[in-house]
């Protein structure tokens, strides 16, 4: 028996994928989400196999919901927009299904679904960092805090710093655990944005109030706030030149 969730903002999407898995008594839907919100809390109850999912969704997009999943999971993504479902496929989701789809593709995809469910598959996180098309940048961070989701906007971000497998994101002088590594945090935002200041940390330009030597042969970032912050040799020729780059912009 393998249980499904299906999550989709249309009631139209759902209840097609719902009729077609009529016919398979081997899969049971435990529960049908209007929007990712309603999908990250039935997926921490009801610990489904298989997942379908939309991507463009209000509230939280289908990434999102991956990115607050505790466990792999066997995803099929259904959209309506093909640049998502290749990126998608490539990234090593179970299939994709491109709104409209015919009944043998969905037979198909749900095919290689039972194939997958049980066997190794990647973690949501990293689906969803793979899946996300390129130059499409963040602007917004989710984090799962027990039972509650928290939306963080991106230019509320003041620095992020790895802790082990695990990033503090410092916001608004709160902070929030997620389970991702800063390397593919770095590759998820904007580059004339934010800048990886050293291998733990990334911060946010415009928090930067100057740059100060700590020792003979090291020095700090520190923020509006205080807040200071190593700077490796590499993170300092980033920082100086992007901030460099926004003193000439501003004078011009």
């Amino acid at each position: 028996m393998i249980g499904a969730l299906i999550v989709d903002d249309e009631e139209l999407a759902r209840r097609v994928i719902r009729e077609m898995l009529a016919s398979h008594p081997e899969v049971r839907v435990l529960a049908e989400c209007a929007n990712g919100f309603e999908a990250v809390k039935a997926a921490a109850e009801l610990q489904p196999d298989l997942l379908f999912l939309d991507i463009q969704m209000p509230k939280l997009d289908g990434f999102e919901v991956l990115e607050l999943l505790g466990r792999p999971i066997a995803v099929i993504f259904v959209t309506a927009y093909d640049q998502y479902a290749i990126r998608a496929f490539e990234a090593h989701a179970v299939d994709y299904l491109l709104k409209p789809f015919s009944a043998e593709r969905f037979e198909t995809a749900l095919a290689r679904a039972q194939e997958r469910v049980g066997a190794r598959l990647p973690s949501p996180a990293e689906l969803a960092a793979a899946a996300r098309p390129p130059a499409r940048f963040l602007e917004r961070m989710v984090v799962k805090d027990g039972a509650r989701v928290h939306v963080i906007p991106l230019d509320k971000l003041d620095y992020a710093e790895a802790q082990d497998d695990y990033i503090a994101l410092h916001s608004e002088r709160r902070s929030y655990l997620k389970q991702q590594t800063i390397t593919s945090l770095e590759a998820c935002l904007d580059p004339a944005r934010f800048v990886r200041i050293h291998r733990s940390v990334i911060v946010n330009l415009e928090r930067v109030a100057k740059i100060e030597a700590y020792t003979k042969d090291t020095r700090v970032a520190v923020l509006h706030d205080g807040t200071q912050l190593p700077v490796s040799r590499t993170g300092y020729a980033r920082l100086k030149a992007l901030l460099s780059q926004g003193s000439e912009s501003s004078t011009r």
